[in-house]
């Protein structure tokens, strides 16, 4: 079975805590201090592939996480930054957020996103040295990376999609165009998944998509239609595959409903070019398939495509089948196509500003909560077990204007303070 969606679990690396070290050697009575930075946490990246077919894999493999980066040490060596991880998910994929945020389409072969950074690396001793503060003692910690899960959506891309009723015989055509071997029965909704073929036209090889049959209501979900039709936005042109046999009459209303199933998908969908293929012509006489042409001819026009009456039992028709799809197809890349960007930035999750005193208060349940993407970075490294890096904290709070912000808010003596997942009392 064809798995077009999943949900995975992406965390990036935590980042390595500095060292607060001194240099000891022989004949330097006064070394300092000499305590390097912890290495930042590795990324995790999703890239867009051709030798991943669907999204199988994720049914087993939910949880992936960037390697955690490695800790400072003495004379100032920094440790190594954590290995990033790639996670690679068939071209044609859409990366949403938990929400449904768009955050990727990944359309082209290579083309990736960093969905997850990895966590800052602590800072050493050595870069805590002032002109006040000769001999710092204390060193950061490094911050763990950023953690969200994430749906993937994966979107076949093929150059010709085939959309019609259950039991047009959409399989059999594809199966008699192309090697492909689909499930092919005599009753109707065979198909439960896209099956893929590839024909040669014009010396190129082009994709088709044989999609499983829609029904009215499938724009809505009915008969899983909503996932099927996803399937199709990306296609060059769609070829209607109707049953010739069920005469003029119901040949058009099948070509309705399908048409207006698209429409209701989306306007673009709606308004694709393509072609139909009156199916199943031998079961009927010449007269009789005149008639459904005849029939048909209104919403032909409307397709902008040709009508061509094939039998994919008996290979009636066949040839003049590809020779119009061969015509639709080169007219269809012949126009020019809509700007894509080759690439997608990756997101940024980290705050843009990094001035600690860029902070806002509330209250909330006798809690003054103090929130600033700084603020909070830096109280999540500090060493709070530590009573030099607990002053050096308070130093930084008080120029960033924190304490007079908070008794101009109200806050008196022993009033609590939470900043992140840490309390203070306000003094």
């Amino acid at each position: 079975m064809l798995t077009d969606r999943a949900t995975i679990n992406v965390c990036g690396g935590r980042g390595g805590s500095g060292c607060a070290s001194f240099r000891r050697e022989k004949h330097v009575p006064r070394g300092g201090p000499d305590g390097g930075n912890g290495g930042v946490g590795g990324d995790v990246v999703i890239a867009a592939t051709r030798q991943v077919r669907d999204l199988t894999y994720f049914r087993h493999h939910v949880h992936f996480k960037g390697g955690n980066g490695g800790h400072g040490s003495g004379q100032r060596r920094h440790g190594r930054a954590g290995l990033p991880v790639t996670v690679s998910v068939p071209v044609g994929t859409e990366v949403r957020d938990r929400d449904g945020t768009l955050l990727a389409d990944l359309v082209y072969e290579g083309q990736s996103i960093a969905v997850s950074p990895g966590g800052e690396g602590g800072r050493g001793n050595v870069c805590f040295v002032s002109s006040t503060r000769r001999a710092p003692k204390f060193a950061e910690h490094g911050l763990g990376g950023h953690e969200r899960w994430l749906a993937l959506r994966l979107k076949l891309i093929a150059d010709i999609g085939l959309v019609g009723l259950p039991n047009a015989g959409k399989s059999s055509l594809l199966a008699a165009l192309t090697r492909a071997h689909p499930k092919i029965a005599s009753y109707p909704f065979t198909t439960l998944e896209p099956n893929l073929g590839t024909l040669e036209l014009d010396g190129q090889a082009v994709v088709l998509a044989d999609i499983p049959g829609l029904v009215e209501g499938a724009s809505e979900g009915t008969g899983l239609g909503d996932r099927f039709l996803a399937h199709i936005e990306r296609t060059n042109i769609l070829m209607f595959v109707v049953d010739a046999a069920l005469g003029p009459d119901e040949a058009v209303a099948a070509l309705s409903t399908v048409r207006a199933e698209l429409r209701a998908s989306s306007e673009a969908l709606g308004a694709r070019r393509g072609l139909v293929a009156l199916n199943k012509s031998d079961l009927l006489d010449e007269a009789e398939v005149a008639a459904v042409v005849d029939a048909v001819a209104p919403v032909v026009r409307d397709l902008g495509g040709p009508c061509v009456s094939v039998s994919a039992v008996a290979g009636d028709g066949l040839s003049r089948l590809s020779e119009a799809l061969t015509r639709v197809l080169l007219e269809a890349w012949s126009r020019p196509a809509e700007p894509v960007a080759d690439t997608l930035a990756p997101v940024v999750l980290r705050p843009v500003s990094d001035r600690v005193a860029d902070f806002s208060i509330e209250r909330a349940d006798d809690v003054w909560r103090v929130c600033g993407a700084a603020l909070e970075r830096l109280v999540a490294k500090a060493d709070l077990d530590n009573p030099e890096a607990v002053r050096y904290l308070q130093e930084v709070m008080e120029r960033a204007g924190l304490s007079k912000a908070l008794r101009r808010a109200g806050g008196v003596d022993g009033d609590t303070i939470a900043i992140g997942e840490a309390e203070f009392e306000l003094a």
